[in-house]
């Protein structure tokens, strides 16, 4: 459905994004992560045909964006990072003239915003007019109108941005609720929200994607191999001889842990060393908790790849 080859986007010397390239299929909830500057919004608003690219080219169904942009734009709903609001208007009345510059056939306009309406759940405030509106419900008048028209994909920069802790879950509950019917790509760069909302992520860090899958796909990839974390219960010292001495087991560190009366370690293996452990705690009548792989979390990913401080070169 999206095609994205080779994009490149300069700002004289410098580089916003860099050649870049993927495709999202239909149906998918697709996130962009990363840190401020990393080039996400550049590329939202490239998908979206509102900046061009210095190099390549995006299609949507086989169609660039340059080459048909009115066809392109009946397809996407967009919500920039601040939603493009006439506070002056009432919402129905703001929702009746994006409906008319998105060409809605006007026999079906009271109809699909009546449905849009209770679909972001605003139909009580319908009258009222938007500058009176709270943020959380500002930005569902936002979503209202990327959803317009009901386009095939909805594009959300930072669709919770400014929001307290009870708009952001309804909001991504809402976001969830969409990707059942549309393909959805959004940009954060708020981990949890992304591994909450989306089954593939793109993380990006100066202008290029340095990793694209599924969230927990993406965690083991990126793991150091041959490392079990184990949390035996008491006695510490007997619990790290005995593990020192499992074939197998190449280093026992001591790692910290909330589990009370417990202790935890990483063992460096050059093998899978799991039934061995357990046997010699078994021999050693001490009390295994917990054995597992030891996985990189989200957020140890997302700082791994980002880590980069040099500007990429023009």
């Amino acid at each position: 459905m999206v095609e994205v080859r080779g994009i490149t986007k300069r700002y004289g010397p410098h580089v916003a994004v860099n050649d870049v390239g993927f495709s999202i299929g239909k149906g998918e909830i697709v996130g962009f992560l990363g840190p401020n500057g990393a080039g996400k919004s550049t590329t939202m608003n490239i998908l979206t045909g509102y900046l061009s690219t210095t190099e390549g080219e995006v299609t949507i169904d086989g169609m660039p964006i340059l080459e048909y942009p009115e066809d392109i734009k009946r397809k996407l709903g967009y919500l920039p990072e601040n939603p493009p609001l006439y506070v002056d208007m009432t919402v129905t009345e703001y929702l009746k003239f994006v409906a008319q510059i998105k060409g809605v056939a006007k026999k079906t306009v009271p109809s699909r915003i009546a449905e849009v309406l209770e679909t972001v759940k605003i139909t009580d405030v319908r009258k009222r007019l938007v500058k009176n509106l709270s943020k959380g419900y500002k930005q569902r008048v936002g979503l209202a109108q990327a959803l317009i028209g009901d386009p095939e994909i909805l594009i959300f920069d930072e669709p919770t941005s400014g929001l307290d802790p009870k708009q952001i879950i309804e909001i991504r509950d809402l976001i969830r609720k969409l990707g059942e019917n549309h393909t959805v790509i959004l940009s954060s760069h708020i981990l949890h929200e992304v591994s909450a909302i989306c089954r593939r992520v793109m993380i990006m860090n100066l202008g290029r994607i340095v990793a694209d899958g599924n969230p927990d796909t993406l965690a083991i990839q990126h793991s150091p191999t041959g490392q079990l974390i184990v949390t035996v219960l008491g006695e510490g010292e007997k619990a790290r001889a005995t593990l020192a001495d499992v074939a197998g087991v190449t280093r026992v560190t001591d790692r910290a842990t909330d589990e009370p009366g417990a202790v935890e370690f990483v063992l460096d293996t050059d093998g899978d060393v799991r039934p061995k452990v357990f046997e010699a705690m078994s021999a050693a009548k001490l009390t295994l908790i917990q054995m597992r792989v030891n996985t990189m979390s989200l957020e140890e990913l997302f700082l791994q790849l980002t880590s980069g401080e040099q500007e990429v070169p023009a």
